[in-house]
């Protein structure tokens, strides 16, 4: 009687761990692509907006006859840049994070 209850148990607890595993793997993975789809719409959102300015920019100093302020751009560019580069850092850290579940899926 007790073999049949021990094993009950032992199979519980390996339904428990494979449960367990999987929702974590699931878990991480969503944030994993929550996190690359964020950075994605940073850097697009950041690409827009130095568009417009870049056209906005142009038609200003078409307007003007050539004499724009650069020295504000410079300084805007300097800022942008530096955010694009983290926005590419969590880019890749997320998809780091994917290959390296895909990693562990494959070789357990």
């Amino acid at each position: 009687m007790s073999n049949p209850l021990v094993q009950a148990f032992f199979v519980g607890r390996a339904v428990a761990e494979v449960v367990n595993e999987r929702l974590e793997v699931a878990l991480t993975d969503a944030l994993s692509d929550l996190g690359k789809f964020d950075a994605e719409a940073r850097e697009q959102l950041r690409q827009f907006t130095e568009e417009v300015l870049e056209r906005a920019n142009r038609a200003a100093e078409a307007t003007n006859g050539g004499q724009a302020t650069t020295g504000s751009g410079q300084a805007g560019s300097a800022s942008g840049d530096l955010q694009a580069d983290i926005d590419e850092l969590r880019a890749e850290i997320a998809l780091l994070r994917t290959e390296l579940q895909h990693y562990r899926r494959t070789s357990a």
